[in-house]
């Protein structure tokens, strides 16, 4: 090691106003890993960490400088510059900092004499997890936000409610998750497979539960954005309240949480009672989440029910609509400017820009780039999350290993050469992609461990896409980020990820002297 900087049990922490948040994970997270105290210390004391703001810099960046003789200074734009630093730092120091208690008890950890500047390429770097599929308990969602904190991820997609689940408690309607957040059985794989899990499924995070997630995530600079689905995938809500469906239709007494795949053809009435539910619904969101913006999901309505409905007709001719794909619009813009009056904004997948789309509100691009253009040149913000590119629900490869192969064969390499903006767009264009986000639908994902394969190795090279300013896609180098993940397996290792693993043993797999057999395998041809 080049001369640089030690920790040990005299490493010192010293925190300026505005960083105390970084220095109490730092305390808690690596100085459980290492086995050090990180006691509190002087600003000039050597070999210590130093964490300070400086707004020389833009938000989110940072400089790490590791000085020899001296120590360790992380300076941020912002709070959340100087916790990405700290991130940084928790990889130079190697895969035993990103474990739960010491693993070589007395070791001590070197860094070398180095400098680094950082800086974020998107204000929106994201993950959507789907909770209303198949219910990750709170322990789950916890660990996922320290994922992405390690990842410098820093926006939480919280898709709370589906036709298979409601996983919110919504207290003035608790019937929502008393009937909504349980089904009496399970597809098991995708909707064409003929198995069923004959066994009830299901779970919901209570209002404390929602606060500890928020200020969990909070501390890590982590944004949580929860999504209530409407008007579309909404079964789960009709059959907890059957007058929020469309009763001149179908007898919605009948209706049961959905307990397959697909699109429900079950959509909300267009009627006042339906919207006050909500807003009564948004109101009690609104408390537990600080959020900007709040997701109103806008996707895959299926307007069957609406043509049918003489209540929906006479509100189109009521209202001066055109078509159903104009009564979304209004449906979608009530909740739009309900929201704004609140000093929120309204963001919705790209079907929001059927029939027109609502004065600030922002557009989640999932059916390609097409919507997201779109909205772009139309003036409003966009997070880009085409599923041909980022929905990690679908393959990794053909053939039969993989678990369910479902969708797209999307590799590590095709994410990694994923491009948020995309071409075509002028500069103003371009100033209106937030950024990207990968999505984790969670049909056939039925534990944690299905949703670790599925989402890495290919979140890692989706963080670097959303952090980088990287060449354009065909000059990206996939092999120098194929030689970077070798070190990152092993920091993936350690925090239990349980990853789709690559071609091949990994180099620390290999028994010494037998090239390409792991150690823990059978010998080759049994």
């Amino acid at each position: 090691m080049r001369c640089g900087v030690l920790f040990d049990e005299d490493t010192r922490l010293w925190a300026a106003p505005g960083t105390e948040g970084t220095e109490r994970w730092l305390r808690s997270v690596l100085g459980a890993a290492l086995g050090l105290p990180l006691p509190a210390g002087p600003e000039d004391a050597r070999d210590s960490v130093r964490l300070q703001l400086d707004d020389s810099l833009e938000p989110e960046a940072y400089r790490l400088s590791v000085i020899a003789n001296w120590g360790v200074e992380i300076r941020g734009g912002d709070p959340a510059g100087v916790f990405w630093g700290a991130q940084t730092l928790r990889q130079l120091l190697g895969p035993e900092a990103f474990r739960r208690a010491p693993v070589r008890p007395g070791m001590r950890y070197g860094i070398p004499h180095q400098i680094i500047e950082d800086a974020p390429r998107f204000p929106w770097r994201g993950l959507m997890l789907d909770v209303s599929r198949h219910f990750m308990p709170k322990e789950g969602v916890l660990r996922y936000l320290d994922l992405m904190a390690a990842h410098k991820l820093n926006v939480f997609h919280f898709h709370l409610t589906d036709d298979q689940g409601w996983r919110i408690e919504i207290r003035r309607h608790p019937r929502l998750t008393e009937v909504g957040s349980w089904r009496a059985r399970t597809k098991f794989g995708h909707r064409a497979s003929p198995l069923w899990e004959e066994k009830p499924h299901g779970g919901y995070y209570t209002q404390d539960d929602i606060r500890e997630i928020v200020a969990y995530a909070a501390e890590r600079h982590i944004t949580v954005v929860p999504e209530i689905d409407v008007p579309g995938h909404s079964q789960a809500a009709i059959a907890a309240y059957p007058e929020l469906g469309n009763t001149d239709v179908i007898d919605t007494a009948s209706l049961t949480v959905w307990d397959s795949w697909g699109i429900s053809p079950n959509v909300l009435a267009p009627t006042d009672n339906t919207l006050r539910f909500y807003e009564g619904v948004f109101e009690e969101v609104l408390e537990l989440f600080p959020s900007e913006f709040i997701h109103v999901g806008g996707d895959e309505c299926l307007k069957d029910q609406w043509r049918a409905s003489p209540a929906a007709r006479a509100r189109i001719e009521e209202l001066g609509l055109a078509d159903e794909d104009e009564l979304q619009s209004w449906f979608i813009g009530h909740f739009a400017k309900w929201l704004s009056a609140r000093g929120r904004r309204l963001i919705g997948w790209d079907e929001i820009l059927e029939g027109g789309i609502a004065e600030g509100a922002a557009v989640s691009s999932w059916r390609g780039y097409g919507g997201g253009i779109a909205a772009a040149r139309a003036g409003h913000d966009v997070v880009m999350c085409p599923e041909q590119h980022v929905y990690l629900d679908h393959r990794q490869a053909d053939g039969e290993d993989e678990p369910v192969p479902i969708g797209y064969v999307r590799t590590l390499e095709d994410v990694y050469r994923f491009e948020p903006v995309p071409p075509g767009l002028d500069e103003s264009g371009a100033r209106r992609i937030l950024g990207a986000q990968a999505n984790v639908w969670t049909e056939v994902m039925e534990d944690h461990a299905r949703v670790d394969y599925q989402a890495f190795p290919r979140l890692a090279a989706f963080a670097e896409v959303a952090w980088s300013a990287l060449p354009a896609p065909p000059e990206r180098d996939f092999a120098g980020f194929e030689r970077r993940m070798t070190t990152h397996y092993r920091r993936l290792d350690a925090l239990g990820v349980a990853y789709r693993p690559p071609a091949g043993p990994l180099p620390w797999q290999r028994r010494p002297g037998v090239p390409g057999r792991p150690i823990d395998g059978p010998p080759p041809n049994r």
